[in-house]
């Protein structure tokens, strides 16, 4: 009788020992608490230390903390129809204020990823991509991963549970036929471009030698200008100075003689012709 008693004992203690710590949970930081009564929401449990009423009460934990998935390989069309295999990153989180909702619809995070976000992001990705052709997706790959971004936003904006925080574009693969289409088209670029460089260079190489020529035959020119100017000026001062001479020797024909005496060296001729005048005598004479 007293072992039955005991016993009894034993379990009541244990039962309650059960319902006691059955009423206390706690909350991480990072986490929100779903509280369920007899499996309806009423409430959410912040992070720290809560209580609940035992068998009745349930708590179901759902993450509000920044998470990062990733879409690999998703096939999409440019708008020059080149496939391509684009790789998409998206974080996001719970937003904390609507845990009750997002645990109502979904039951989590994770379903809510693959229910609202997965669907939202392959078809997005898919519209944003085919308005970009396969050299633009390149070369403006900073504007195409913007323009997902804000596609995919706008298109969950209406399910505030979800919070994007960033959506980054990975990694772009085109076949390796458009890889090699590409190469081809940048070294028939380059050899253009190379052409293009030769003719400018022969281009001003002619006009160097343009203008040198053009400097040479000037400078000729302008020396033959000085040579004739120089005649000219020569010719004129030798014509100048035998008008002054003859009108001179118009004016006075005695400077002959003078000119003369004062050019005598003073010698005899050797020989002379009869009846001849020796030169100089006739000037003593006047």
């Amino acid at each position: 009788m007293k072992i039955g008693a005991i016993a009894i004992a034993v379990a009541v203690a244990l039962f309650g020992l059960t319902i006691g710590l059955g009423s206390w949970f706690t909350v991480d930081q990072t986490e929100r608490g779903v509280r369920l009564r007899n499996g309806a929401v009423v409430g959410v449990a912040q992070p720290g230390l809560g209580f609940k009423v035992p068998v009745i009460d349930t708590v179901e934990k759902v993450s509000v903390r920044t998470s990062t998935w990733t879409w690999d390989k998703m096939n999409s069309y440019s708008y020059d129809q080149q496939p391509a295999d684009l790789k998409i990153s998206v974080t996001l989180r719970c937003a904390p204020e609507k845990v009750a909702e997002l645990y109502s619809r979904f039951g989590g995070l994770d379903a809510a990823v693959r229910q609202v976000v997965n669907p939202t992001v392959n078809q997005q990705v898919k519209i944003v991509f085919g308005r970009y052709t396969a050299v633009r997706a390149i070369q403006e790959r900073g504007q195409l991963n913007g323009a997902i971004r804000d596609a995919i936003a706008l298109a969950l904006r209406d399910d505030s549970m979800i919070v994007i925080e960033s959506v980054q574009l990975e990694n772009i693969e085109f076949s390796h036929a458009y890889l090699q289409s590409i190469e081809q088209r940048m070294l028939a670029e380059v050899e253009v471009q190379k052409l293009q460089q030769n003719a400018e260079r022969e281009k001003v190489q002619a006009q160097i030698t343009v203008t040198q020529a053009t400097a040479r035959a000037n400078a000729v020119r302008a020396e033959a200008q000085a040579q004739a100017d120089a005649i000219k000026l020569r010719g004129d001062a030798e014509a100048s100075a035998i008008r002054a001479r003859a009108e001179a020797l118009g004016q006075n024909p005695g400077l002959v003689s003078l000119v003369q005496a004062e050019r005598w060296d003073g010698k005899l001729p050797a020989t002379m012709v009869p009846g001849s005048a020796l030169p100089m005598l006739s000037v003593g004479g006047r």
